[in-house]
């Protein structure tokens, strides 16, 4: 079989809006690997790694022996709200949000929970030159921050809000906007913002998360004038 240069990144993009959009019902049994992979003409492995992907952002369940399948939870028609919402919108809800998640942040979350984090830093800086994989892992680093704050609710919150980015029009905007040089700025502000939770100094958390959205916002702003 000739495979196709679809990353894990970009597998687990479509297959996120399959469930997103309702295509794959609660509980659902995601198709065998090997049959995902004669679909999208990929290997296994970047199957595999797709899978693995959305079981971290909670999106799946793997069962050993059994396979992936849907989370009741996650499995629902899209809200309009969320159809609807447009790149500029998603970063002033951010805005309100995030950086009071980082000052939560540094309430709850112990030292072996920032260890996550450490991992999702080492994956986005390999990702320069790779926007798919970039935004992928900055997704799920985003979801990681509000599950530090132990605030089950906010962490709903913010898979709501991600649930924007897989859309088509965010996915345009995604390249025109995650340049190396810009991917390489978020990087240094995503440390920022950990080196500032494990010091636990919340308002320079909260800070260090305002600029890294003011920035992603300067992006947007530039691209849709473009």
């Amino acid at each position: 079989m000739l495979t196709s240069r679809r990353g894990a990144a970009e597998i687990a993009s479509i297959i996120r809006r399959e469930i997103e959009q309702g295509r794959l019902a609660a509980q659902e049994r995601l198709p065998a690997e090997r049959t995902m992979a004669e679909t999208y003409a990929v290997a296994r492995g970047t199957i595999r790694e797709a899978i693995g992907r959305l079981a971290e952002e909670g999106l799946v369940e793997v069962r050993r022996g059994s396979g992936a399948y849907v989370r009741a939870e996650n499995a629902q028609q899209l809200n309009p709200v969320i159809q609807q919402a447009r790149p500029l919108e998603l970063i002033d809800a951010r805005f309100a949000l995030e950086p009071h998640i980082c000052r939560l942040a540094v309430l709850h979350a112990r030292d072996g929970d920032l260890e996550r984090t450490e991992a999702l830093l080492a994956r986005m800086e390999a990702a320069a030159h790779d926007p798919s994989e970039f935004a992928a892992a900055d997704t799920v680093f985003h979801t990681v921050l509000a599950e530090l704050t132990g605030n089950n609710l906010l962490v709903w919150i913010i898979n709501q809000i991600n649930s924007v980015r897989s859309q088509e029009q965010w996915s345009r905007m995604l390249l025109m906007t995650n340049t190396p040089d810009m991917i390489r700025t978020y990087n240094q502000q995503h440390r920022q913002i950990v080196d500032a939770i494990r010091s636990r100094d919340s308002e320079a958390a909260a800070t260090a998360m305002k600029s890294h959205l003011e920035s992603a916002r300067l992006a947007l702003m530039r691209a849709a004038s473009a």
